[in-house]
């Protein structure tokens, strides 16, 4: 087929997609604010204080984004939503953006109809028990009765790891992660198993006694959380996903909260671009120009997001492991803003 036959047919083919491109972005703008969907209650990710102000990594994300498309990250709200709950909320639009510890996967990638933007924490599945009961290792969990929480992709790699290693086991499945808590921390489950971020944080917050209660070493599963939007709408997913890489490259800049407006006078022209003192990276993402200045500058880069949240300051206490950059041994990577 020459040139102009396919130039032809590819003008037929774009007139006749449909035109959705821009309306979240649109509507987002006109609203004033971002309609975020976040976990009802998991400590360094997503929980209301007791004045009912949210805090956490993933609330972190959101707010970054507000900053991004108004230049104030407090313009947002929050939607708490079950594991049952958050796939509707966002297909239906009750949701801006889902950022509530969701594993990126083909189906939620393609048949759910979701746009996943950078990874913010890299996970895997685990399994925490009691420590009187001794056990040091998930290969000694045959027999075992096992918590899990519905609507997650928990069930899923628990049948998958118990078949693989020739293993039985008997699922306890709640709906409910309270209930679930109160199943495991009752003795009624021998193990309970979920991402091992949420066991850190099930631990730190509903254990009787945190100390009492183990992780087990084994991640059974690969689990990127990511921020996910709807598919039809480049303009807005756009904007959440280089929002992320901004707090990722500043990072890795060294650019953090309390030195940004010292990089202003930077003579490096990538920074200059990088916060807005050279102009364009704004108008190509139709906010101002400042947008990433506001991100850094409001929120912080992406490892004073990780430390106050989850990091070693935090009562998690993890490490960084593979969230770390990628200069230290780690997955963050952001790509060049140019």
């Amino acid at each position: 087929m020459n040139r102009i036959m396919c130039a032809a047919v590819l003008g037929v083919a774009l007139a006749a997609s449909p035109v959705r491109a821009g309306s979240t972005f649109d509507a987002v703008k006109a609203r004033g604010f971002v309609q975020c969907g976040v976990n009802v209650g998991l400590a360094g990710f997503s929980s209301p204080d007791k004045t009912g102000a949210w805090t956490g990594l993933d609330v972190d994300i959101c707010r970054a984004v507000a900053a991004a498309m108004f230049g104030d990250a407090t313009k947002v709200k929050f939607m708490p939503l079950s594991a049952q709950q958050r796939f509707p909320a966002l297909q239906s639009g009750e949701v801006d953006i889902l950022s509530r510890n969701t594993t990126w996967t083909l189906t939620r990638d393609t048949a759910n109809g979701f746009h996943f933007a950078p990874v913010t924490f890299f996970d895997g599945q685990a399994f925490m028990v009691a420590k009187k009961a001794g056990i040091k290792s998930a290969s000694e969990l045959n027999g075992a009765t096992v918590c899990a929480q519905t609507g997650t992709t928990t069930e899923m790699n628990l049948a998958d790891y118990f078949r693989t290693h020739a293993m039985s086991f008997q699922p306890v499945i709640i709906e409910a992660l309270a209930e679930m808590n109160a199943a495991f921390f009752s003795g009624r489950c021998d193990a309970v198993s979920s991402d091992a971020s949420q066991l850190a944080s099930i631990r730190a917050a509903d254990a009787p006694n945190p100390d009492d209660y183990v992780i087990l070493p084994e991640r059974i599963s690969k689990e990127p959380f990511a921020p996910a939007v709807r598919h039809g709408d480049d303009q807005w997913f756009e904007l959440v996903k280089w929002t992320v890489f901004a707090t990722i490259d500043a990072e890795e800049r060294g650019i953090g909260s309390k030195t940004v407006d010292g990089f202003l006078k930077s003579a490096d022209p990538s920074i200059q671009r990088f916060l807005g003192v050279s102009p364009g990276f704004g108008a190509a993402l139709g906010v101002d120009e400042k947008w990433a200045y506001n991100v850094i500058r409001q929120v912080g880069n992406y490892g004073e997001i990780f430390e106050r949240n989850v990091g070693a300051g935090s009562r998690l206490k993890l490490d960084r492991g593979l969230n770390a950059q990628w200069t230290a041994g780690g997955l963050q990577y952001a790509p060049p803003l140019r």
